[in-house]
């Protein structure tokens, strides 16, 4: 059994899976909607579902790149639900998942793009393949400027996130454009089954197992420059 949370944007989502693989989930979206909703959701659905954390095999939590006071309750509360527990924790790619989510939607895909409003001009971006064997990211994660992407999106390629409606519609018409609604824990479940499959590249970290007592999200900021793809991003 395992326990999923996604704070990284204005969606608030925890879906829980059972032994028998069914997920149910609590989900809302909105300003303030994580303070208000998250262990509201997870109590719910203890409740609902009589299950303790101790009883759960994995606990996931999307890491980032997003928004810094969603990501900061996130991780506070998973430290305070699995302190003294054995229970382990996995720290995923945010926009991995979503990324993920996409390929859900439509299998024919083979490359999608995931973004996140990073306010000013800029989004949060970056590019993933999925084959039958492998997911793959393509570049790390950057903050990149909107006016750029059209050349970086082309055409019949996914693109799932937030902040889509900034963008010019040349870049809307040609892609496979999947909003908000997609975004959900589920996705942080699916990308931890990729890892146990052996299905994602290691050294790519897009999912980890992180120590519950010195976890922290990955901030990004809408001012830090980024250089040539590939490149190393500061943090």
């Amino acid at each position: 059994m395992e326990l999923a949370i996604e704070t990284a944007t204005r969606v608030c989502s925890v879906t829980f899976r059972d032994d028998k693989g069914e997920k149910f989930e609590k989900r809302s979206t909105g300003r303030g909607q994580h303070s208000e909703k998250l262990f509201v959701f997870i109590e719910e659905l203890m409740k609902e579902l009589a299950f303790e954390m101790k009883d759960l095999d994995a606990v996931m939590v999307s890491a980032g790149p997003g928004s810094y006071t969603g990501l900061r309750i996130s991780a506070s509360a998973v430290k305070g639900l699995l302190f003294n527990a054995s229970t382990p924790l996995f720290a995923a790619n945010t926009l991995a998942s979503f990324a993920l989510s996409a390929f859900g939607e439509n299998p024919v895909l083979n490359k999608v793009h995931a973004v996140i409003d990073a306010r000013r001009v800029h989004v949060y971006h970056q590019s993933f393949e999925r084959d039958e064997k492998k997911m793959l990211a393509l570049k790390e994660v950057t903050v990149t400027p909107l006016k750029e992407l059209n050349p970086i999106i082309n055409s019949g390629e996914g693109l799932i996130g937030t902040g889509l409606k900034r963008m010019d519609d040349a870049i809307l018409d040609k892609a496979e454009v999947f909003d908000s609604t997609v975004i959900s824990a589920n996705g942080l479940l699916n990308l931890y089954d990729l890892m146990k499959g052996n299905q994602l590249e290691e050294d790519q970290k897009l999912i980890e197992k992180v120590d519950i007592g010195t976890y922290d999200p990955r901030y990004y900021t809408s001012n830090q420059v980024y250089k040539a793809p590939g490149e190393s991003n500061s943090k």
